[in-house]
C-alpha cells in the first residue's frame, strides 16, 4: 500500500523474539547478544530519559550526544570484548510521596549505564513478556495500574467482597536473592554477554555520601532493568506458585492482584483465605523474602447486608477497609442503592499530594501569578488523570480546595505591605481559574 510506514527493525526484531519465545514456552535463547549493534545502541539513546540526574561520573545526557556516535562505538567494543564495568549507582533517598516524610533509597545510574540497560531491555522484554501472567500490572507493556485496579474491582465485585489479604513485602528490592533471580533468567536467556551484563549491575554496588558498598542480595531502585528483574521474580516465585499450585486446592473464589512488589488477595472463604497467608509466607520465605508483619493485613471485606442482632432492630455489618496503589476501598451503594465497591484517595496519599502542592508553591511563590497559575493547573490535571475516578470527586474537590488556600497563603507573603483577603483572592480566581475536578475514569 502506496505511504505505509515500514516497521522499524528494531520493532521488527521484538515481533520474532516474540514470537519465538511464545511458540515454545521451553525455549532458552542461547544468541542474543548480536542484536546489540550500533543502531540498536542509537534506538536505544533515543528511548532512555535525557532529563534523569546524573550518575557517579555526572556525565549529562547532553554531555554524552557532543560525540554520541564515538562514544557508543566504544560502548559497544567495550561490550562485546567483556571491558565494560558497570560502575557504582549513586544512592538518593527520596520521599514515597509528595510532602512524605518517608523516604525510599534510589539508585542512579549513569547515563551510559542507562543506555546499556535500555538496549539489553529491548531484547528481554518481548521474550519474558510471554511468560507474565494476567495478574500482573506493573511495569508491563499495555499495562497499568488502572488496569489493576479495574481487575481488583471486578474480582471483589464477583465473589460479594469476602476476605482480602492486603500483603506487604518487606523490602522486596533489597532483599531479593540474587542467586535464585539468575537461575530465572537463565529460564530463558543463555546468552553469556547478556547474563555477564546483569550480573555486572546485580555487583556494581552502590555509592553513597563518598562511600561504596557492594550488598550481597537485591536490585538498586531506579536502574532501567530493575523492574523487569523483580517482575521475572514473582513471577516464578509468586505468580505461577499462585497459579500453579495454590489456587486450584481452593474450593471457593481466588484472585490476585500485582502491581510490582504491591498485592492483594481476594478470597471468598475466611478459613482459605488465612490458609493462602500461611502458605504464602512459607513460599516467600524460600526465596529469601518476607511479609511484612505490620503491614500485611487480612480484612474482612464481605458485601455489607441486614442482619438481626438480639432478636429485636437491625443493624448493618461493617466490613473493612483497605488501601491499594493509593487508593482506599470500601463498600458504599450505587444511585440504584445496590451495594457497589467505591474507591476514593487513600487519606495518607492525599495527606502527602496536598503537602506536596503547599511545597512546590512555597518554592515557587516569586513566579509571576499567569506562570504559577500554569503550573498548578498542569499539576492538578496531572494528579486528576490518576486519581479521577468515579466515585473520588468529593477528594478531588479537597484537594482543589486546600491549593486555594494555599495560593492564597503564599501569594499573600509576597509582599509585606498589602493585605491579601479572600475577596481580592477570588478576584485573582475570576481571571485565572483552576481547572475543575475531572472524572477521567469509570
Amino acid at each position: 500500500m502506496a505511504g505505509a510506514q515500514e516497521p522499524d527493525p528494531v520493532t521488527t526484531v521484538q515481533q520474532r523474539l516474540a514470537q519465538l519465545a511464545d511458540d515454545d514456552p521451553q525455549l532458552a535463547f542461547t544468541s542474543l547478544n548480536h542484536y546489540l549493534n550500533l543502531d540498536w545502541l542509537l534506538e536505544a539513546f533515543h528511548r532512555t530519559r535525557k532529563d534523569g540526574a546524573p550518575g557517579v561520573d555526572g556525565q549529562t545526557a547532553r554531555d554524552y550526544e557532543v560525540n554520541l556516535r564515538a562514544n557508543l562505538e566504544d560502548l559497544l567494543e567495550r561490550v562485546k570484548s567483556g571491558r565494560y564495568r558497570a560502575p557504582p549507582v549513586r544512592r538518593v533517598h527520596i520521599p514515597k510521596g509528595p510532602g512524605s516524610d518517608d523516604t525510599r533509597p534510589l539508585g542512579i545510574p549513569t547515563f551510559e549505564d542507562k543506555l546499556l540497560q535500555r538496549a539489553v531491555l529491548m531484547i528481554l522484554e518481548p521474550i519474558f513478556e510471554q511468560d507474565f501472567l494476567p495478574c500482573s500490572k506493573g511495569f508491563r507493556v499495555g499495562r497499568s495500574a488502572h488496569q489493576a485496579l479495574e481487575e481488583l474491582w471486578q474480582g471483589l465485585m464477583d465473589q460479594k467482597g469476602g476476605w482480602v489479604l492486603d500483603v506487604d513485602i518487606r523490602k522486596f528490592f533489597d532483599t531479593l536473592d540474587r542467586s535464585h533471580l539468575r537461575e530465572f533468567v537463565r529460564q530463558r536467556i543463555r546468552d553469556g554477554v547478556l547474563l555477564r551484563l546483569i550480573d555486572k549491575w546485580l555487583n556494581a554496588g552502590v555509592c553513597e555520601e563518598g562511600s561504596t558498598t557492594h550488598p550481597d542480595s537485591g536490585t538498586p531502585q531506579g536502574g532501567v532493568l530493575s523492574p523487569l528483574l523483580a517482575n521475572i521474580y514473582l513471577h516464578y516465585v509468586l505468580d505461577e506458585w499462585w497459579e500453579q499450585d495454590m489456587k486450584p486446592r481452593l474450593c471457593g473464589q481466588a484472585f490476585l492482584v500485582r502491581y510490582a512488589d504491591d498485592l492483594v488477595i481476594g478470597c471468598s472463604d475466611q478459613s482459605e483465605a488465612q490458609g493462602v497467608l500461611l502458605s504464602l509466607s512459607e513460599r516467600l520465605g524460600q526465596y529469601g523474602l518476607a511479609i511484612h508483619p505490620q503491614k500485611t493485613r487480612l480484612v474482612h471485606f464481605e458485601m455489607p447486608r441486614q442482619r438481626r442482632t438480639g432478636g429485636a432492630g437491625e443493624a448493618k455489618a461493617k466490613p473493612g477497609t483497605f488501601d491499594f496503589l493509593g487508593f482506599s476501598h470500601y463498600w458504599g451503594k450505587s444511585r440504584k442503592g445496590n451495594p457497589v465497591v467505591k474507591r476514593k484517595t487513600a487519606n495518607s496519599r492525599l495527606t502527602r499530594v496536598i503537602r506536596g502542592f503547599g511545597e512546590w508553591i512555597k518554592r515557587h511563590r516569586h513566579l509571576k501569578i499567569p506562570e504559577q497559575h500554569e503550573k498548578l493547573s498542569e499539576k492538578l490535571r496531572g494528579h486528576d488523570n490518576y486519581y479521577g475516578l468515579v466515585g473520588n470527586y468529593r477528594w478531588l474537590e479537597k484537594v482543589r480546595q486546600a491549593v486555594k488556600r494555599l495560593w492564597k497563603k503564599w501569594l499573600g507573603r509576597r509582599s509585606w505591605h498589602s493585605y491579601f483577603d479572600w475577596t481580592k483572592f477570588a478576584e485573582l480566581l475570576g481571571r485565572f481559574p483552576l481547572p475543575a475536578p475531572r472524572m477521567v475514569r469509570s
